[in-house]
């Protein structure tokens, strides 16, 4: 299988055929001014919002899947084409670009890598500007990864292991700075996406996650699903799993959709 990660190092030696920048953060909206002001040479411009996400619903949540036809639209336009090589990055460790990651690997598009490290790991120059690809001609299918509904979220701690993406304070229910109601799914577990990186930005190795997911529980051959706030940083909890060799399910509609659903329950606490 292709692996879930390129080094700087890797590409600056085997260029990528699509370099994707998928600069996001929640409640920011400056991701493209930051790409035009300087990205990896050659790299297209993705819209997390807009063009890795449906519509925003309460039943759905804040970032549901796009359908495989308009996500297909949005890789031709990125140049994608049969048999490319794609190499995605950001500028926060991977949390935002995973989701392009994942997305594309969902829909087949299985030579798709994340940059380790991101936009601070490249030791080369940095263009400006717009890069405007020629058209790609790919074909998406979509399946190929495995999705959670709401309701086989709720029912996975019962036979598996459900693990909450979500920063602590978040998951026990201290603070709630975007859903409609605090706290997590019940028998959920703590797993923040952002104990997968090292102090500079990359993921820690792969010793050091499986060490992590092992003492979470994940390593056992339960079957493991991912949640977040709107399914982004659970798409780069299911990418570090990768990495320590364990498959996770992604819960796209996360707790963006179950707080707005009155009657599921909610948990406090650690």
């Amino acid at each position: 299988m292709t692996p879930v990660l390129t080094t700087a190092e890797e590409l600056l030696a085997r260029p990528a055929d699509v370099l994707l920048d998928v600069r996001w953060q929640l409640g920011r909206t400056d991701g493209r001014d930051q790409y035009l002001a300087g990205h990896l040479p050659g790299a297209v411009y993705v819209d997390l919002d807009t063009e890795l996400s449906a519509p925003p619903s309460p039943a759905k949540g804040r970032h549901p899947l796009p359908s495989v036809q308009f996500l297909q639209a949005a890789a031709r336009r990125w140049g994608i084409s049969a048999g490319s090589r794609v190499v995605v990055y950001d500028a926060a460790g991977g949390t935002a670009a995973a989701r392009a990651w994942w997305l594309l690997r969902w829909a087949g598009v299985t030579a798709t890598t994340l940059l380790d490290g991101g936009l601070q790991a490249w030791p080369g120059p940095l263009e400006t500007g717009d890069v405007v690809p020629a058209p790609g001609d790919v074909e998406l299918t979509g399946g190929a990864l495995p999705v959670l509904t709401i309701d086989e979220a709720a029912a996975l701690p019962a036979r598996g292991l459900l693990l909450d993406a979500r920063a602590g304070e978040r998951y026990r229910g201290e603070t709630e700075p975007v859903d409609p109601r605090a706290g997590h799914v019940p028998g959920a577990v703590n797993a923040p996406s952002g104990e997968n990186l090292g102090a500079d930005g990359r993921f820690l190795p792969v010793t050091a996650l499986t060490e992590r997911f092992d003492r979470l529980g994940a390593t056992d051959g339960r079957p493991v699903g991912v949640y977040c706030g709107s399914g982004v940083f659970a798409a780069h909890e299911v990418a570090a799993l990768a990495v320590a060799g364990v498959d996770a399910a992604l819960w796209p509609g996360s707790w963006s959709q179950w707080s707005h659903d009155p009657g599921r329950p909610v948990a406090t606490g650690p």
